[in-house]
């Protein structure tokens, strides 16, 4: 059995650098280390965090003084503000493509657009740039949440930076009727789009797609949807202990794609238990 990894699979810049960066504090700082939220949606990451003495807080009321982390999906100005008060000493992990958008966001409101996001309004990330685009900021996330839009003079667009390209500029196009002028931004994040071009490349030519990462990882989900889409036979899990040997009786080609918040020993651990599946079945073939 073949195992073939995407060309463009895990870690973002963002999520690397917000991860290294807890890490460092984790080694480096005295007292209590404390993210609102889960640090990124990988939960094995979030465990060995931890581990490490740093604490993925559920609400502003666990968080005491001490060193609070900003996640890579960044906070609303006013919840930033509540955690500097409460924690005394704040590191922005925000990831660069995501304070892009929030300014963006927050330069449409200065300048008298309405602001539309383009994104799942559950989000960590929409909820934050939500907070730079002003009081009548809107959120859809379907060409029908677009359709319902009220009609004005000037409209401003920003995408959440993991949002699927074709649903974006679909939810887009519905938006263009609504104003006398519509000023669209393509705010998507690079990396994600590679990651989805990936994923799709390598399952138009494997009989099983794995696609890994967290089943809390929006844009890990999105990966897997998008190769069903295309008619792959695919499977979402987060680490090899999920793998089911079944899956793979009679395949000759696995392909792996991981989302942007998977670390490279989940992917590595995965093709590991994949290869030693192949050929414990080519020496089982061998000796018959």
């Amino acid at each position: 059995m073949k195992v073939i990894v995407a060309e463009d699979a895990g870690f973002c810049y963002g999520v690397k650098r917000a991860t290294k960066a807890a890490f460092d504090a984790a080694a480096g700082v005295d007292g209590p280390v404390f993210t609102l939220g889960a640090l990124i949606h990988n939960p094995q990451v979030v465990a060995r965090l931890e581990r490490e003495g740093v604490h993925a807080a559920k609400s502003l009321d666990e968080i005491g003084p001490g060193l609070a982390i900003i996640r890579s999906h960044g906070l609303p100005p006013d919840t930033k503000k509540a955690l500097e008060e409460r924690a005394g000493r704040v590191l922005d992990l925000t990831c660069p493509t995501v304070k892009a958008v929030q300014q963006r966001a927050a330069d449409l409101a200065a300048a008298g657009y309405r602001v539309v996001i383009i994104g799942d309004r559950y989000h960590p990330e929409v909820q934050a740039i939500a907070g730079y685009a002003g009081p009548e900021v809107l959120i859809v996330n379907s060409e029908e949440e677009a359709s319902a839009v009220p009609e004005g003079e000037r409209i401003g667009v920003v995408m959440q930076t993991t949002h699927a390209a074709e649903a974006c500029r679909r939810i887009a196009g519905a938006l263009l009727d609504k104003a006398r002028e519509v000023r669209v931004f393509n705010t998507l994040c690079d990396a994600t789009s590679k990651r989805q071009h990936a994923a799709l490349e390598l399952a138009a030519k494997v009989d099983v797609a794995l696609v890994v990462g967290g089943h809390n990882s929006a844009n890990t989900g999105r990966l897997a949807e998008l190769c069903r889409k295309l008619g792959a036979r695919t499977y979402h899990v987060e680490t090899a202990d999920e793998l089911v040997p079944a899956w793979f009786e009679g395949v000759s080609t696995v392909g792996v794609a991981a989302g942007t918040s998977t670390p490279d020993w989940i992917i590595e651990e995965i093709v590991a238990r994949l290869k030693s599946w192949g050929d414990s079945r080519a020496r089982t073939k061998t000796a018959e």
